[in-house]
């Protein structure tokens, strides 16, 4: 399957420069970042979270987890939540279910970047499926990511 449509225009409409890496089947970004040998903190992972005002995407590395309260209090919104399964295949329904690419923008969703990944010299995301990364350098996930807000908004995972 080749990125989603509405990715492929997303990024084309913007000139963003990446590569696609194909890679062994995999069934979360752990096992992606080791499947395809991406340090997971060079991995993007999306994470979607809603209230009523609808839904937000957070974009932080694969080896983190959000700051949903930080977050909230950033954006001015105090009932954020994660998504739920059926509202993420509900918007995503031109992905495959975990394989979401950390671009909500493309889908019209508000995106805020996490602050850590605008220091890497390159960036893997996923590409809508379990089989395929995409590798952008610094400057052209810093020009895609420009017009989102950004912040301190992830910490390291609990174990």
């Amino acid at each position: 399957m080749p990125i989603p449509t509405r990715l492929y225009h997303y990024l084309e409409q913007r000139g963003t420069r990446y590569e696609v890496l194909a890679h062994a089947r995999s069934r979360s970004s752990a096992e992606t970042a080791r499947s395809a040998q991406v340090p997971a903190h060079h991995l993007a992972k999306p994470v979607l979270l809603e209230d009523d005002e609808g839904c937000v995407m957070a974009v932080v590395p694969a080896d983190r987890q959000v700051m949903v309260g930080t977050l909230a209090r950033m954006l001015g919104r105090h009932d954020l939540h994660l998504a739920d399964e059926a509202r993420i295949a509900e918007l995503f329904d031109d992905c495959d279910r975990g394989a979401l690419p950390p671009v909500g923008m493309a889908w019209g969703l508000p995106t805020v970047v996490d602050d850590d990944l605008e220091q890497l010299d390159e960036v893997w995301m996923e590409g809508g499926d379990h089989e395929r990364l995409l590798r952008l350098s610094h400057q052209a996930f810093h020009e895609l990511m420009s017009g989102q807000p950004h912040g301190h908004i992830c910490k390291p995972m609990a174990h």
